[in-house]
């Protein structure tokens, strides 16, 4: 007896290949368990379908080189369990995902999956100020040539972080009723002035005058995205000079510890300021985005390769 292979044959042969397409497009928005409701079929099954389909979505698309990078950590399942993806900036797209964590020698898969020759073509590697990023980056046979530049979106969280600090310390210091202006103001306080609304902004104008270190704290805050603007370092640092001189006297602790922080990883900051080096860092945080949404509609992924192969083709076209 012989078998022949059939094309039109998806992997498992009881669909075609044109079935098994249809069930991948329409799972890139419906859940798998609805759609197997809808098409009577067993939900193993269609996930096994929509496998193939982002795996040949991959397979056309193949590993390309690019001059930018962005790496990032992204957290799985519960507790500080992490996987690393990398980004293609030039094209706007994850390429990989993997790793056991976010150490260095997690990192050091991704090269060594990208090859020699791809990795001498990265020109900027745009990461967040995880020390382990810039040590593998940097390594011999990686991509030592790749110009460092940290992530406005990371250093910007950082900043909030520092700003969410001084708004509990500030609700814990105070007692009885001065506390009620504070008590929910954390998304105006964490917000853009430009980016709220006109209530958001009339209760920050009442908090604002009931207590004055949050006020300064916010100013501080906000005008500290002028940073990102300057397009040459001398300009850049003279900037951040004025601001970190401003929190003499203020007695604002996080925004102090946040400043030395910029100013340790400094060079990092200074790379964005160069013209050519202005990439879209709004994909990385755009990314984050779309792969939280992933994991809430199927309310986290046990199956990790679907749970990379969602990642990896989140931005890719249809078949």
């Amino acid at each position: 007896m012989k078998n022949e292979g059939l094309e039109w044959l998806a992997d498992l042969p009881l669909y075609t290949k044109r079935f098994a397409y249809y069930v991948g497009q329409r799972c890139r928005a419906t859940t798998v368990r609805e759609l197997a409701d809808e098409l009577l079929l067993d939900w193993h099954t269609v996930k096994e379908l929509d496998k193939q389909y982002m795996a040949e979505q991959l397979r056309r698309v193949g590993i390309m080189s690019t001059a930018a990078i962005g790496i990032d950590e992204i957290s799985v399942g519960r507790g500080h369990e992490y996987r690393i993806v990398v980004s293609d900036l030039i094209r706007g797209r994850p390429i990989w995902f993997g790793g056991e964590d976010r150490s260095e020698k997690s990192l050091d898969a991704f090269f060594v999956w990208f090859g020699p020759e791809n990795c001498r073509k990265i020109r900027i590697a745009v990461m967040d100020m995880w020390k382990a990023f810039r040590n593998s980056t940097l390594k011999a046979g990686n991509a030592p040539q790749a110009l460092i530049v940290y992530d406005k979106f990371h250093v910007c969280q950082h900043l909030g972080k520092a700003m969410d600090q001084v708004r509990r310390a500030e609700y814990a210091r105070l007692e009885g009723k001065e506390r009620r202006f504070i008590k929910g103001q954390r998304f105006n306080l964490l917000s853009r002035w430009e980016n709220l609304e006109l209530k958001g902004k009339q209760a920050l104008k009442v908090l604002f005058k009931a207590n004055r270190r949050l006020n300064t704290a916010y100013l501080l805050k906000d005008s500290f995205e002028q940073l990102w603007s300057y397009e040459t370092p001398g300009w850049a640092r003279r900037f951040f000079d004025h601001w970190r001189d401003s929190l003499k006297w203020q007695r604002l602790k996080p925004f102090e510890k946040f400043a030395a922080m910029i100013d340790a990883h400094w060079d990092g900051i200074a790379s964005y300021c160069h013209v050519e080096n202005k990439v879209s860092l709004g994909f990385v945080e755009g990314l984050n985005n779309k792969i939280r949404v992933i994991q809430r509609r199927a309310y986290g992924y046990r199956d990790e390769e679907y749970f990379r192969l969602k990642i990896l083709t989140c931005m890719l076209d249809k078949l």
